[in-house]
């Protein structure tokens, strides 16, 4: 079992990274005030002591801690640490990440060291910090303190000594009452508002203390994300999650650049180097070294991928710009519709940006990929056009294995959530950029009303008839449309892709041009559509793609009423029925 010590965002994102195995665990907090949805974790509230966490831990069998507490609780974490040495159990820290330390800001390591020569200082800190901020008072400093709007946090603020009009409240980490000339805030890091903070404060020409945040025990192994996370539980307990996670070819390559740049402007051949990923976390990737080059084995994990155990190498040579060029087999992007136009190497947007936010050095990265062109023949890289080699692709950066049930019971875990929640309507998309534009459609609606779907719409339907809910609304793009306009109720790209001979099937129904159904040979990706068609043209061509859909999902969902919205990725919407 683990045991979670949260509370915070962090916690948040710890449940969400153990929630995906499908496992019990036990998630714990103070005072039992934040508010979390559970499905495989059980709630403990309270603080407990060396003694109480010892016994808990040997009761529940823990065998694998972590503390993605407040930064600051620094009793809790001397406890977890001390606990977790007398019973041996591992400690992952789940930290914050943090901006760079700025020379404007005083940098202090305790309350005693904040500057008196201040006229109103406004706190930031914390309810708990209040009695230990008294003192500034006996020497002139009016001291404000900012706390949370809820009645604990004033009583407890009452209770350490703080008159009424003393205390001001906030919603947002940037809001601050006028009449301050200082500010003291603790290093939070990015979740904590640190930076809001900061930037509002010197716009109002404010004076900026900031509190350092306190050491974490050393035999603490420390990640600052929910992909570290994950993979260092598969690290240390392997049983927890049944299918382990893997890496992208784009954060492979930005491994063995970085490992290349690092050999030929240190010297030096760390055998792993730290990859900052597209959401800001830092994992550590295992690289090697050859002749001339530095190469990162792919690592697929559980996910079945032709890719998996391939090399993929990276030259660096001294330049006057920082450039990335391709080798041998890396392929060549020969349509339009992707990232750059035909001719260029087939490296995506994403793992550009993270070869360059990565490595800030002025070198040439030559990527190369050894049997390249013939491991591509077992892709769909032929039917998309990308000749020569694989391609360099990845959003998150992370391959996240999902077995078929696992995701399937997760929907309807999902679902049941939804139902609980009693929202008038469920709204169902494909991921979080779909579910960004429905939330928008539908701002009223709870969190809980929206559910992923990923690629299996059938399943999710018929989930939801099964639990008798009676209004729901389906969101999908382009590219799953015209999957599921043809009867394909699973839109994964392993097991269907785009006919376009139906596509141009569906243009020639909506009595679309001549001239765009001519342009569907040329086209690789749905979304190009968009670009194909006029206004006129791309309405019409919704309400048949959001016909065919509907007539393959209403008999899904036959008591229920079903809403259909084709978005595109601009935030509009095209179609419905």
């Amino acid at each position: 079992m683990i045991l979670v010590f949260g509370g915070t965002t962090e916690g948040r994102q710890a449940i969400k990274a153990l929630e995906a195995a499908g496992q019990p665990y036990f998630y714990s907090t103070k005072t039992g005030e934040q508010e979390v949805v559970l499905h495989h974790g059980v709630r403990t509230d309270g603080a407990m002591d060396a003694d109480e966490m010892a016994r808990f831990c040997r009761k529940n069998d823990i065998r694998l801690i972590v503390d993605a507490a407040h930064p600051f609780a620094s009793r809790l974490h001397q406890t977890i640490g001390d606990v977790a040495a007398s019973l041996r159990l591992p400690v992952v820290r789940f930290e914050r990440i943090y901006p760079p330390r700025q020379t404007d800001i005083t940098w202090i390591d305790d309350y005693r060291e904040v500057p008196t020569d201040v006229s109103t200082l406004l706190a930031t800190t914390g309810v708990q910090s209040i009695r230990q901020l008294q003192w500034l008072e006996k020497r002139g400093v009016k001291v404000v303190y900012r706390i949370l709007n809820r009645e604990s946090s004033i009583a407890l603020a009452r209770n350490q000594g703080a008159r009424d009009e003393q205390l001001c409240y906030y919603e947002e980490p940037a809001d601050m009452p006028s009449g301050a000339d200082a500010l003291l805030l603790k290093e939070s890091g990015l979740t904590g508002g640190f930076v809001e903070k900061v930037e509002e404060a010197r716009r109002r020409g404010m004076r900026i203390i900031a509190l350092r945040r306190p050491p974490m025990p050393e035999s603490f192994v420390t990640v600052d994300g929910e992909h570290g996370l994950r993979r260092m539980v598969e690290r240390l307990l392997p049983e927890f999650f049944p299918l382990k996670s893997g890496l992208t070819t784009g954060t492979c390559a930005t491994a063995a650049a970085v490992a290349a740049t690092v050999r030929l402007t240190k010297g030096e051949t760390p055998a792993e180097v730290p990859i900052r990923l597209p959401n800001g976390e830092t994992i550590n990737v295992a690289v090697g070294y050859g002749e001339d080059y530095a190469y990162c084995i792919k690592e697929s994990g559980d996910d079945p991928d032709v890719t998996n155990g391939i090399e993929i190498r990276a030259q660096a040579e001294r330049a006057n710009n920082f450039e990335i060029r391709s080798g041998s087999g890396i392929g060549r992007f020969t349509l339009p519709g992707f990232d750059f136009p035909p001719g260029e190497p087939a490296i995506n947007r994403i793992p550009r940006e993270m070869l360059r936010n990565n490595i800030r050095e002025r070198v040439r990265i030559t990527l190369s990929v050894p049997n390249g062109e013939e491991i591509a023949h077992r892709t769909f890289n032929p039917r998309l056009g990308i000749e020569g080699g694989i391609s360099i692709i990845g959003v998150s950066g992370i391959v996240m294995p999902y077995s078929e049930e696992a995701f399937i019971q997760s929907i309807r875990k999902c679902m049941e959530v939804a139902r609980a929640s009693q929202s008038p309507r469920i709204v169902i998309g494909s991921g979080m950029k779909s579910e960004q534009q429905l939330r928008h459609l539908y701002p009223d609606l709870p969190s809980q009303a929206f559910v992923e779907y990923g690629n299996y719409i059938g399943e999710t339907l018929k989930i939801a008839d099964e639990m008798g809910i009676n209004r729901m609304t389906l969101g999908i793009m382009i590219g799953k449309a015209v999957k599921l306009a043809q009867g394909h109720l699973d839109t994964h790209s392993r097991r269907v892709t785009m006919d376009r001979t139906f596509v141009a099937q569906l243009l020639r129904e909506a009595d679309c041009s001549t001239a765009a159904i001519a342009h569907i040979d040329g086209i690789t990706i749905a979304r190009e559509l968009w670009d194909i068609l006029s206004p006129s043209e791309a309405a019409r061509f919704s309400e048949v793609v959001v016909r065919h859909c509907y007539r393959h999902c209403k008999p899904l969902l036959p008591k229920g009423e079903l809403t259909i919205l084709l978005l595109d990725d601009k935030g509009g919407i095209y179609g419905k029925k």
